[in-house]
């Protein structure tokens, strides 16, 4: 019979230094052998990623709050049917970046909408699933939008202003509180060095493996 494999989110507001600690994670798991998958939110596939383009893209037409929570849950259940569950179920770790806390942080704390509204979804889309460890990188928001300000393009989310992204840390920081059994907090405004010590030091914890 083969194990289920886990389910890793890496979660945070912009400027957090996702991508360059997702590959730490990577790293760690392939330096100990473990086979895994490493995917996004939304995204992940062909039609996800079409319904990603959609949702990122700055365009003159305001989208409804509602429109964009529908999108987001649409190209989540397309995502979790076609590549996250099978992974799941063969055994291979899945390493997701950002998944549905994302979306209780944004479209629930960025937009205002109904956090019950949120759950009605989740539980229709995933069916009970939860990530087994989600990394949450956090940093002041004047932080993040500073170094947001570096990149050459900004999607239709980073334009935001920063009353917005004040509004998405105050959840993030909340879901970590309220389910600290899967969360754990990374002070993401340290030094690269230091943020991926404790994201290793994470890992190790979590998988029972050690680093040497």
């Amino acid at each position: 019979m083969t194990l289920r494999g886990k389910f890793i989110t890496i979660e945070g507001g912009e400027g957090v230094g996702k991508s360059t600690n997702i590959a730490c994670v990577e790293n760690f798991l392939r330096s100990h052998s473990i086979q895994f998958i490493k995917t996004r939110e939304p995204g992940g596939t062909p039609l996800a990623e079409e319904l990603r383009n959609i949702l990122l893209t700055p365009r003159e037409e305001k989208v409804c709050e509602k429109t964009e929570l529908l999108l987001m849950f649409a190209a989540r259940a397309q995502h979790l049917h076609h590549v996250i569950l099978p992974a799941l179920a063969q055994g291979i770790w899945v390493i997701c970046d950002r998944f549905t806390d994302a979306t209780y942080a944004y479209q629930g704390g960025g937009r205002g909408l109904s956090i019950a509204t949120i759950s009605i979804l989740e539980n229709l889309v995933q069916d009970g699933l939860q990530p087994d460890l989600t990394i949450l990188l956090d940093v002041d928001v004047q932080t993040g939008m500073s170094r947001l300000s570096s990149r050459p393009d900004t999607d239709r989310f980073e334009r935001e202003q920063q009353d917005f992204f004040e509004a998405v840390r105050v959840v993030y920081r909340q879901r970590a509180q309220q389910y600290p059994e899967r969360f754990r907090l990374i002070d993401a405004g340290q030094s690269l060095e230091s943020v991926q010590r404790d994201i290793i030091s994470v890992l190790t914890q979590f998988t029972g493996l050690s680093d040497d």
